[in-house]
């Protein structure tokens, strides 16, 4: 059980409803259950109809733990084959790489007090070496195969971000990069395109990274979305060719700290003007005026602004359909939050392999559900990024 599920199920039984919550899941779950055994059988309970193909034949008890508390449940059982609620699957890969990671770190002995209370929490003391290997090749075989798979089609937009988490190395505690690339491809899906841990400031690290990707098929890239990391703008001109968008939010934070706490929100309104500007010419135009009209009093963010004017509006160069997604990383922002929530849990990770597994695993799952959504954005929107040939007709066929 997870740091979160024990806070919110303490909330939960504080309150006056808890009782009626556990009973709503549970009146949730049940009528879930009586849809899927009506597809498996081909009629509702006690009815009759030529179109049956199989029959009920009782419950069984199970108990279900949920974040509201143990909800007690009644699964149907089918006198033919066997019937098993969806929503009680297994635990998921990035759950599964959880548990891994955590009773590596346990078994090696590296653990932090945090993570020694989740092992025992979660029942898993006496584990054997053997346990958690067998357990941690199973989950490193799917995510290698994921971040390895080819890069097929173009890919106009790339946002890159990064998350830090500690990890042991050579018996010291130390500081890495949790590097993440995304891309939206000329059809206009989202995908996760593929991950490295390391330093984020040094230029080969970037490279390496860009490269690998190239190396696995990446081609078309427009447009490279990323917080100013040092050496990656100029990774990104010479392994991808492509421009590069500062993002905007972070650019803000870096920019209001030249100025004094009660002058941040008019200096933040003042840049903000350039923003809504219609065209990136006008942009351009109005990002100058304020930068001139600031400098007597915030000489230094006069002197950012001139630096950083078009790597910040670069994105007004592309169609205006795509400024609010391409402006920023903001995109990314649930994924990380996630990825966050669920390093933070490990804090100390035994060693890079283990980061690996449990990015790699949430990842997987983030992509899966990408797969299934609608599109980021829309074909039409993206004609004349491609260097696709087929698009043409991708786009009539749609």
């Amino acid at each position: 059980m997870t740091i979160d599920r024990i806070a919110l199920k303490e909330l939960v039984e504080k309150g006056s409803d808890a009782d009626l919550l556990r009973e709503m899941i549970a009146f949730i779950a049940g009528r879930m259950m009586e849809l899927e055994v009506e597809g498996l059988t081909g009629a509702g309970h006690g009815e009759r109809s030529p179109t049956r193909i199989n029959q009920r034949n009782g419950y069984r008890e199970r108990t279900w733990e949920t974040r509201a508390g143990t909800v007690a449940l009644e699964i149907p059982k089918l006198r033919k084959g066997s019937y098993f609620p969806a929503f009680l699957e297994p635990r998921r890969a990035s759950e599964k790489a959880l548990t891994a990671v955590i009773q590596e770190a346990y078994v090696q002995g590296v653990s932090t007090r945090s993570v020694d209370d989740l092992v025992k929490a979660m029942g898993m003391t006496g584990i054997s070496k053997s346990q958690v290997s067998r357990l941690c090749a199973e989950i490193d075989e799917r995510v290698k195969a994921f971040l390895d798979r080819p890069i097929e089609g173009s890919w106009p937009y790339l946002w890159i971000d990064a998350t830090y988490v500690k990890v042991r190395e050579s018996g010291r505690i130390v500081s890495v990069a949790v590097i993440i690339a995304v891309g939206v491809n000329s059809d206009g899906r989202r995908e996760v395109l593929g991950m490295a841990v390391g330093p984020s400031e040094a230029e080969p690290f970037w490279t390496k990274f860009l490269r690998s990707l190239t190396r696995r098929g990446l081609r078309g890239v427009k447009l490279v979305i990323s917080d100013a990391h040092e050496g990656l703008k100029a990774a990104a001109a010479k392994v991808l060719s492509s421009t590069w968008q500062r993002c905007r939010v972070h650019f803000m934070r870096n920019a209001l700290a030249h100025v004094g706490p009660s002058q941040r929100p008019m200096v933040a309104a003042a840049i903000r003007t350039a923003f809504t500007q219609e065209t990136a010419e006008a942009a351009h135009q109005e990002w100058r005026a304020v930068a001139d009209r600031l400098r007597e009093r915030f000489r230094k963010l006069a002197e950012l602004m001139d630096e950083v004017e078009d790597d910040v509006l670069a994105h007004m160069a592309f169609p205006k359909h795509h400024w609010r997604q391409l402006h920023s990383t903001n995109p990314l922002e649930r994924l990380n939050g996630e990825i966050k929530r669920r390093t933070d849990v490990v804090a100390i990770f035994p060693n890079e392999d283990a980061i690996v597994r449990l990015v790699g695993a949430l990842l997987l799952e983030q992509n899966g559900e990408w797969a299934v959504t609608r599109r980021y954005m829309t074909l039409e929107t993206l004609d004349g990024l491609s260097d696709d040939a087929d698009k043409p007709r991708r786009i009539a066929a749609a």
